[in-house]
């Protein structure tokens, strides 16, 4: 039986403490950019280049490791503020892991919880890997620890029309596990879609303005 992922505050790694004068555009964070990207990891446990949704790939001028990178000669879904200095090349300014769901059948969740969520944004990276997520949740602190949600994505059904079409049904669970809801976090996630992907996605989220549904159609 597959269990829901525990999803903990992710803090982003800063790779500079320099002050800059952003207000003249002179600063090194004037023209900074953020994207969604596959982070790649090499032998060492260094990060040296990374791949944004839209298909863009960039070397670092500078290679830097953090402690969520335990696997060597791998990638890593992640957020990253950074200042392009070349086509090719890039300086990383900031990077958070961002967490990437697998849909999986329904029946092989051991719980399907569906406590709310603030819904913010969805939408298809350009690669069609990816669809991405922009949630709002409700968070606290107990006895000065941060406390684990639960999320996970099931797979309710997958439709096959006549014409050969494919329209797969997800639905996104959350556990609140009994986090206070003191104050309400953004958090960007990310659905890794199956290398052969349906033509249409429908996702439904409990929300709390009531249950909501989107569709996206990956090709």
């Amino acid at each position: 039986m597959k269990k829901l992922l525990p999803l903990m505050l992710s803090v982003l790694l800063f790779l500079s403490c320099e002050s800059d004068n952003y207000e003249k555009g002179e600063g090194r964070y004037s023209l900074m950019q953020t994207d969604l990207t596959e982070l790649s990891v090499d032998l060492k446990k260094q990060a040296t280049a990374f791949t944004t949704d839209d298909g863009d790939t960039y070397q670092l001028v500078k290679t830097f490791n953090t402690k969520w990178m335990e696997t060597a000669d791998t990638t890593y879904r992640t957020l990253i503020y950074y200042n392009k200095v070349s086509d090719t090349s890039a300086e990383a300014i900031s990077v958070g892991l961002v967490t990437t769901l697998k849909p999986y059948e329904h029946w092989r969740l051991k719980k399907q919880p569906q406590d709310p969520v603030g819904f913010e944004s969805a939408w298809m990276a350009k690669s069609g890997k990816y669809l991405n997520l922009g949630l709002l949740i409700k968070t606290g602190r107990v006895d000065d620890e941060e406390q684990p949600h639960s999320i996970g994505l099931a797979q309710d059904t997958v439709y096959v029309y006549p014409n050969g079409q494919r329209t797969a049904c997800y639905r996104f669970l959350h556990s609140q596990n009994g986090v206070p809801e003191y104050y309400t976090n953004r958090y960007y996630m990310s659905i890794l879609l199956p290398e052969q992907r349906p033509d249409t996605i429908r996702l439904t989220l409990v929300t709390y303005d009531g249950v909501i549904e989107k569709v996206f159609y990956t090709k």
